[in-house]
């Protein structure tokens, strides 16, 4: 049954896929979009050149912080031991956003050099946050305030960085929200390595991850050094998300609402919950962002706007019920 629904979850990121793609201020139906890519295609070169360089680099892009960002959220719930945990909510992608802003500002074709910076902003938040939280152990909505409180400091951070270099940081408002307009194989080719190298290294830590939750005696008893094994996936959470910043700007509320859901429909068992983690989160992500830029055409709503206000009940929900 596992097995089935995760099956099902790729069959609608596939979906969500060819839904993208078909969508826009162009109509190209999907039957085109297939004759497209796997026969002779029938359109003309005005609408092949939208669908092969302006939505399938969008919707390549979408799908890839989609996967990133849900496998973040599951890691970082594990290892916070935290159902709250979120790289948006607690802190992690605004110090991945506040490095990469910077070296975005030092150097006007940052490039690869983005994520890295990002990454390690994403890191000294995380440390921050352990440290803010740390009080004879680590309780969760410790975690949670310590984020929130860090997650603001850099916001601000962030926002005055905008303010005194608005002339070097183009469509910053879409980026402090979250979006995908104008995004091109260029930022494709940036994210998908960092996706494919997490996704293979989150998924191959599964045992870890599920040892992790019988808690640290238990884990240290199996033999896990549970001390270099937290560090290695909230490193690794944060290389996800730090990437995945650098092309979608602070989407928040992926990191939440999708192992969430995942979880509720696959179990805790993380050989399961990973794989349907990844998938659903592309799906989510790919129909969020073809329905925020279609619902109110010609206007495009960034699709921040659209997870924030699922995100932000959902969160609410959740903090009622474990306090």
């Amino acid at each position: 049954m596992k097995i089935f629904k995760i099956i099902l979850f790729s069959a609608l990121a596939v979906a969500g896929f060819f839904f993208s793609l078909a969508n826009g201020s162009v109509e190209i139906s999907a039957v085109e979009v297939f004759t497209n890519f796997f026969a002779e295609s029938a359109l003309d070169e005005t609408r092949r050149q939208i669908l092969e360089n302006i939505r399938l680099p969008r919707t390549i892009a979408a799908m890839l912080v989609g996967i990133n960002l849900a496998l973040s959220g599951a890691i970082l719930q594990a290892v916070m031991k935290n159902p709250l945990a979120d790289p948006h909510i607690i802190g992690i992608s605004s110090g991945a956003g506040l490095f990469g802003i910077f070296v975005l500002l030092i150097y006007d074709d940052a490039g690869t050099l983005m994520t890295p910076a990002a990454f390690i902003g994403a890191m000294l938040a995380a440390i921050l946050i352990y440290i803010l939280a740390w009080k004879d152990g680590i309780k969760p909505i410790r975690i949670i305030l310590a984020g929130v409180a860090v997650s603001a400091f850099l916001g601000a951070g962030i926002s005055a960085l905008l303010i005194f270099h608005s002339e070097k940081v183009h469509g910053a408002l879409m980026w402090m929200v979250g979006g995908f307009s104008a995004r091109s194989w260029t930022h494709v080719q940036l994210l998908y390595p960092y996706t494919i190298v997490g996704t293979i290294l989150t998924i191959l830590s599964a045992r870890h991850l599920n040892i992790l939750q019988l808690g640290d005696e238990v884990a240290k008893g199996l033999g896990l050094r549970v001390h270099l094994t937290r560090t290695f996936l909230t490193a690794l959470a944060a290389l996800l998300a730090a990437s995945a910043v650098c092309v979608a700007g602070l989407l928040g509320f992926v990191g939440l609402i999708i192992p969430h859901t995942a979880r509720l429909l696959i179990g805790s068992d993380y050989r399961f919950l990973l794989p349907a983690t990844a998938f659903l989160g592309a799906a989510v992500i790919i129909f969020s962002d073809t329905f925020a830029r279609i619902i109110f055409a010609p206007i495009e709503l960034p699709v921040g706007i659209l997870m924030a206000a699922l995100g932000a009940p959902f969160f609410l929900y959740l903090l009622r019920r474990e306090i």
